[in-house]
């Protein structure tokens, strides 16, 4: 079992720096949905004399969220629904705040509240997904996608929308029939098939993640994903020279994918360059550009961490790593660095916290190894289980 369960934390980490962290990055690319605001919102032409005061609270707030500033949305959403006239806009972005930021159940009731009150519509129903998947209810979170489907079935940004929640949650097994849903109504399409190729890896099913890992390549209507899937096909395979080699081809072509940046700079890292030379700049470089491109990404945040914990520089060290943290909490790899981190700064009482955490998680995810079905646990040889998802 130990052999299996170090398989599964180094694939988790390696998966990790190119999965997009929740809803924050989500918002950020505008991509699963679009927040609503008083102009786009079904109630937004009721009650026009509501009080302006609130309305005012309704604008910060949404703002704050499509920004991705979740924790400073909450309350300004909170006071908009004291008075706005846009009251499905307020609820929405409340609940999609509360999944943000980890409080799926404040969320669940309010998303229920817009159903039951006839706003069961896609939006609704793909964010009431999430938030069950956030909860650990994962019949329900099926039973919601499944409605959205019927209402929009070939809109990918659902799948895919609801697929990241699973991959943050670490439910690899339920992400998987996720995107399978979408690939019924969508077998084109590259994005679940990278999404795929993911979670099978996660699976320990290696040989088929890699087979959808090509077919995200040959299915993308441009080159970008290509590069991506290519990219991160070789670094699952360790292969990080060719990692390296890919993701400096597809920046050159001008390709500045955040994801692809990450990659790169995690790849560089991975061949052992040290503070100086050539290769560390080359991955200090891409790694703020991806910071810059998409700051609430996790994955950009721990690889920056990482380059300026291994250059000394510790208080900016612990920025990037704290904001990762915040993104993603249940990232072992956050908590290692962290611990030393603060160790190196002196900070000995929070570097113990940090191992604190980072036992509970191991822990936590030993437990989880143990308890799941043997076809959904790697394999203690470290080989593919035979592909059961052609």
């Amino acid at each position: 079992m130990k052999a299996g369960f170090l398989l599964l934390s180094v694939l988790t980490e390696l998966v990790s720096i190119a999965v997009c962290s929740g809803l924050s990055a989500q918002v950020g690319e505008k991509l699963k949905f679009q927040t609503p605001t008083t102009s786009n919102s079904q109630a937004a032409s009721d009650d026009v004399g509501s009080d302006s005061r609130a309305e005012e609270e309704l604008r910060k707030g949404t703002a704050l969220t499509r920004a991705g500033l979740f924790a400073q949305a909450i309350p300004h959403l909170r006071a908009a629904l004291a008075g706005s006239s846009n009251d499905y806009a307020a609820k929405f972005n409340l609940s999609l705040s509360f999944v943000a930021m980890g409080q799926p159940k404040l969320a669940i009731p309010i998303l229920s509240s817009l159903s039951a009150a006839g706003h069961d519509n896609v939006d609704v129903n793909n964010l009431l997904a999430q938030a069950y998947v956030g909860d650990g209810q994962n019949q329900k979170a099926l039973e919601a996608l499944q409605k959205a489907a019927r209402l929009a079935p070939e809109n990918e940004r659902l799948y895919l929308s609801v697929a990241d929640a699973c991959m943050e949650k670490q439910q690899y097994a339920l992400g998987l029939e996720v995107v399978d849903r979408g690939l019924d109504r969508l077998p084109n399409s590259g994005q679940l098939h990278y999404q795929r190729g993911m979670f099978l890896v996660l699976l320990d099913e290696l040989d088929a993640g890699k087979k959808d890992f090509d077919l995200a390549g040959g299915f993308a209507p441009d080159p970008d994903l290509a590069f991506l899937a290519s990219t991160q096909k070789a670094m699952l395979e360790g292969n990080v020279l060719a990692a390296v080699r890919i993701a400096r081809e597809a920046v050159k072509k001008g390709d500045h994918d955040y994801r692809l940046l990450t990659l790169l700079g995690e790849a560089l890292l991975r061949t052992g360059t040290s503070p100086g030379e050539k290769e560390f700049k080359e991955a200090q470089e891409a790694l703020e550009k991806a910071v810059a491109e998409r700051p609430n990404y996790a994955g950009s945040q721990l690889a920056l961490g990482k380059v300026a914990l291994l250059d000394n520089r510790m208080d900016e060290a612990i920025a990037h790593l704290e904001t990762a943290r915040g993104l993603n909490p249940d990232n072992a790899s956050v908590y290692s660095n962290l611990a030393v981190a603060y160790r190196r700064r002196g900070d000995l009482q929070k570097a113990q916290n940090m191992l604190a955490v980072l036992a509970n998680i191991n822990q936590a995810q030993a437990e989880k190894f143990r308890s799941a079905p043997e076809n959904q646990k790697p394999g203690y040889s470290g080989q593919s289980a035979p592909a059961k998802h052609p």
